[in-house]
Formats: C-alpha cells, sequence, structure tokens
C-alpha cells in the first residue's frame, strides 16, 4: 500500500467539492470517497487501486432507510448491509434485497459495507487481482485480457467482449435491478439519477469504465418503487459454498401474479442474474416469456432458456449456462409457490 492523504467530510457539499477539486487538478489518478472500505482498502493493500487521498464519508448524514410518499423506499448512500437487511421495510416488501445482502460476504463486512461501496465494489477476477498479470484492460487499458485464455471458472458468460470477460460480484446489485432501483448522484454540476440497469456499463471496448458516475460524484441514496399488493420477491444464490463466497450463478425475481400457486397468471415479473454477468444482468428476454402465461414448470423452463440464450462460455465456466437456467427456474418456483 502506498502513502495518501487523509481528510475528513461532514457534509455531502463539501466531499464532493475536495474530490472535484483533486479531479481537476493535476493529480493524474484522483483520490477516492471512502466508507467501510472493504473493497478499497483491500485493493488499496494490492495496489490495484493507489489513490493519492482518501476522503472520508462516514460522517455524512445518509445513514437512514425512509418510507416515500408514494409507497417505495429511499435508502442511504452510507447505510450499513447488515441495517438494511434487518429493517422491518426491507424484509416485508422487498424480500429479495433482505435476501441477497444476507447471503453476501461475512456478518463482519456486513457490519462495515455500505449501501453506496456496495454499488461499487470491484470485480473479483483474480488477474485483475494479481498485477503481477500485466494484460488486465480493466486495470491497464489495451494491456489485453489474461483470463480470456487463462483460468475462467468465475467469469462471466453475459455481456462479455473480446477485451474483458470479469464478472460483476455484487449480491444487492443483482436485487435492486430485479426492484427497479434508482441510483441518485451528486456531483459538482449538481444532482442527477440514474435508473440501476443503465448505471452499469458492459465492458465492451473500455472495461475501465464500470459505470456511469461522473469524476468527482458521489452515490447518496437509492430509492426502490412501490410494489402492488401482493408482489413476491426472490433471491437465490448458488456458490461453491454455503458461506463468504460469490455466487457462481444467482436469480432475483420479482413477480406479481393471480393467486393460485403453480397456476396463477403472471401480470408482471422482473428478472435479474448475478454471477454470470459483467454487469447485474436484467434479463428482459426471460420477462416477455413469462407475463401474461401461467406460473408453470414449463414456463419457468422456457424463461430459463430466454435469459442464456445469449451466453457466450469459455473453457472453464460452460457449466454456469446450465446452473444459471436451474437457479431461475428454482428462484421462480419459490417466488410464485405462495401467491
Amino acid at each position: 500500500m502506498e502513502a495518501f492523504q487523509y481528510t475528513q467530510a461532514n457534509s455531502v457539499a463539501s466531499a464532493v467539492a475536495t474530490r472535484a477539486g483533486q479531479t481537476n487538478g493535476a493529480t493524474t489518478q484522483p483520490g477516492k470517497f471512502i466508507a467501510g472500505g472493504t473493497t478499497l482498502v483491500d485493493l488499496m493493500k494490492l495496489n490495484v487501486e493507489r489513490p493519492p487521498s482518501l476522503i472520508d464519508i462516514n460522517n455524512l448524514p445518509l445513514t437512514t432507510v425512509e418510507a416515500l410518499p408514494n409507497g417505495g423506499l429511499k435508502i442511504g448512500a452510507m447505510v450499513r448491509n447488515s441495517d438494511l437487511a434487518h429493517n422491518d421495510l426491507v424484509r416485508k416488501k422487498y424480500t429479495a434485497l433482505s435476501q441477497a445482502l444476507l447471503s453476501g460476504a461475512s456478518a463482519q463486512l456486513r457490519n462495515m459495507a455500505t449501501t453506496g461501496g456496495n454499488l461499487l465494489q470491484r470485480t473479483r477476477c483474480y488477474y485483475f487481482r494479481d498485477t503481477a498479470y500485466t494484460a488486465c484492460n480493466k486495470r491497464n487499458p489495451g494491456s489485453g485480457c489474461a483470463a480470456l485464455d487463462g483460468y475462467n471458472k468465475i467469469h462471466a458468460v453475459l455481456g462479455t467482449s473480446e477485451h474483458c470477460i470479469a464478472t460483476h460480484p455484487s449480491d444487492m446489485a443483482v436485487a435492486m435491478t430485479a426492484l427497479e432501483a434508482v441510483i441518485h448522484i451528486q456531483g459538482p454540476d449538481g444532482e442527477r439519477e440514474a435508473p440501476i440497469d443503465e448505471f452499469y456499463l458492459a465492458p465492451g471496448n473500455t472495461p475501465q469504465l464500470e459505470n456511469v458516475l461522473k469524476p468527482g460524484e458521489l452515490i447518496t441514496y437509492v430509492s426502490l418503487p412501490p410494489l402492488a399488493a401482493g408482489t413476491k420477491s426472490y433471491y437465490l444464490k448458488l456458490r461453491d459454498r454455503a458461506s463468504y463466497e460469490f455466487a457462481l450463478a444467482s436469480a432475483a425475481v420479482v413477480v406479481e401474479a393471480d393467486d393460485g400457486a403453480n397456476g396463477g397468471k403472471i401480470r408482471r415479473v422482473r428478472i435479474a442474474l448475478g454471477g454470470v454477468g459483467t454487469k447485474p444482468w436484467r434479463s428482459r428476454e426471460a420477462e416477455r416469456v413469462l407475463e401474461g402465461h401461467a406460473a408453470s414448470e414449463h414456463a419457468f423452463k422456457e424463461a430459463a432458456e430466454a435469459a442464456l440464450r445469449g451466453a457466450k462460455p469459455l473453457r472453464d465456466n460452460a457449466f454456469k449456462v446450465q446452473l444459471s437456467k436451474m437457479c431461475l427456474a428454482r428462484a421462480l418456483r419459490n417466488a410464485t409457490a405462495t401467491v
């Protein structure tokens, strides 16, 4: 880890102003905001991240979970993952989000990790995290992608490019994608918002660009839209071990259906996949297969086929295609079992 300058921000405005000043200055790599530090500090120890300064935002008043007048939910960027997972409104109305959070990391890390930090966590790609490998377009643009011909068991099969196949690691972001969250941002040019499915960027030719945040911008809160009465949500994560492990495949589903288990007509459904995409993967193809049809094993399998139709597996991760299909079908089965 390299030496860095440390400052504390006591307001969103001062945090943004400090970061914007660094970004517009002569520093080639601007400072970073730090909250829980559960990703950033790890990467600094590995010399993957080498910020010249850290701006501590732990004092910012972004720590509440509030019901919105429209029936939705407002989640401050500094809300800790444990607090969000156990919040009564989240557990009762947005069950998939609570399930996703509790399936991630460890209890100790969840006590430190924040909502904003979770959204911005970096990939677990071996080659990105090990600076001995110089071929990493995400870390060194234009250098190549060592994972393409390397050991790629954990890597993505959806949204990949010839320049990067790194998987997005967040469980929370997958659930939020299915719940159609909106990310609220403040920066030097004021406030703006981005739907979560537009917030993340597929690697394409620029894998070093992972989201739409501009220099100096800070996530301030996330809003979740209201759900119709009777809507069910579910998050399922499949992994090599039951604790402290990243997803090989996961699925978040949000289903509004008529009464009648295994036969109720699906009026509305939202589906997102994790562990298999370069970003939290919204599957509109699977949604189109299901909406307007009865909840049935046949429909679930058809939806799973549609969701993975564009997959591009490699040598070590081809198993993820079938695993993800099974994961999605099971998540749909569980979500509709009680409607």
